[in-house]
């Protein structure tokens, strides 16, 4: 076994561990998560929520030896001051146990897991809730750490599943969180987009990046002028690979300007022909208003969480 194979094991173990002691974390924002540690003199992690779901520093003596040894092996701890912190995060949705990068996800290959992943499970849910049709082959596009691969592998255990992302960090969460999971149908390939599978989709989901962020952190940044790039390139790219009565679920963000929706307006064109049907909704009017502070969004009146839903009908 290699390096890396006994590195996620051990990942694995931790995460089988922290099941078993009945650890859950839900994962708020990066800006609740900055107001809650603002409460605190010190932070200093008092129980494991606090390790893995804060990502606070601890003492050694705060965990089971066990635990501690499978971060050692898994190759996620680090020093901090005369502290121990953990690398590695674990959130909670529903039944299943994410791991993904601790807060702050500063680094450029940072794995998210936040609101916007709860957000996107409950969309993909009611989308297979509606869907009667056999369920063969889906694929998650720029899966992070694999909530879209493993919501649809849950619901499908028949359906083989594809996870691809660009991120090879975002890779090894997503195999970890689907062998912690029990799934089996869920395989993990690097690829932009879709560039790097073949063949058709009965079911396509993506949750992009739709930021325009200044540090072009691949899960945050969205390309374009607003962050809207990527998003649209997933769609023309989605279009070409579902089968026959096969969906796209695109959910994502954009940045309204002057009572105008730039990214709806980019998508019609590409959905102007009878061969698809499709829906656009607005989940929530205004999220991530901070954003409006930073450069680049002067002419940006509120971000907008949307979802595209688009089905091949010949």
């Amino acid at each position: 076994m290699s390096a890396q194979q006994l590195a996620d094991r051990a990942l694995l173990n931790l995460g089988r561990g922290l099941k078993e002691s009945g650890y859950r974390f839900i994962t708020p924002t990066p800006l609740t998560h900055e107001r809650v540690f603002k409460r605190l003199a010190t932070p200093l992690a008092m129980n494991l929520r606090d390790v893995f779901g804060w990502s606070m520093p601890f003492d050694s003596d705060l965990m089971p030896d066990a635990f501690r040894d499978e971060l050692c092996q898994a190759g996620v701890i680090e020093k901090h001051d005369a502290m121990w912190r953990s690398t590695v995060r674990w959130s909670s949705l529903g039944e299943l146990l994410f791991a993904h990068s601790p807060y702050p996800t500063t680094q450029a290959d940072a794995v998210f897991f936040g609101p916007d992943s709860y957000r996107f499970a409950q969309v993909i849910d009611a989308h297979l809730q509606q869907r009667f049709e056999p369920l063969r082959r889906a694929v998650d596009i720029g899966c992070g750490a694999g909530v879209g691969a493993l919501v649809v592998a849950q619901a499908r255990h028949d359906a083989e599943v594809l996870a691809v992302d660009i991120n090879p960090q975002a890779l090894r969460m997503t195999a970890v969180n689907a062998e912690l999971a029990g799934l089996n149908n869920v395989s993990v390939y690097q690829s932009d987009i879709l560039a790097s599978v073949e063949g058709t989709f009965d079911l396509i989901v993506a949750n992009p990046p739709y930021m325009n962020d200044d540090g072009q952190r691949a899960y945050r940044h969205g390309g374009g002028a607003l962050g809207e790039q990527l998003s649209l390139r997933i769609l023309e790219q989605a279009l070409q690979r579902l089968s026959l009565g096969g969906s796209l679920v695109l959910y994502t963000g954009v940045a309204m300007v002057a009572g105008t929706d730039p990214f709806l307006e980019a998508a019609r064109p590409l959905l102007g022909n009878d061969a698809f049907g499709w829906t656009y909704r607005e989940l929530d009017p205004d999220v991530f208003g901070e954003e409006l502070d930073k450069p680049g969004y002067e002419r940006v009146e509120r971000i907008a969480v949307v979802t595209l839903t688009v089905t091949r009908l010949r």
